[in-house]
């Protein structure tokens, strides 16, 4: 698995960090799951965390759906880097 499929849901992730219009829960575990994409541990440990807290959040009611469409965007990218892995 190469550096940039990890870097991709990484780099969505923090944008929708730094937007204002998502709930602070919601950035709050988003912080969360970007610091676990980041350490050194097996990919498939991550990627699964990840994707079990990314549908968590996706369920949250007081979403836009542009954001939720985003964390979908994600979740497509960890499974694909899932299954390579």
């Amino acid at each position: 698995m190469s550096n940039k499929e990890i870097n991709d849901p990484i780099e969505i992730l923090t944008e929708l960090e730094g937007d204002v219009t998502v709930p602070k829960n919601v950035r709050s575990i988003i912080k969360s799951i970007i610091k676990n994409l980041k350490e050194e541990a097996e990919i498939s440990t991550k990627v699964s965390k990840a994707l079990n807290d990314l549908d968590e959040i996706a369920d949250d009611v007081n979403l836009q759906a542009y954001t939720r469409t985003q964390i979908w965007n994600v979740v497509s990218l960890l499974e694909k880097i899932n299954k390579e892995g």
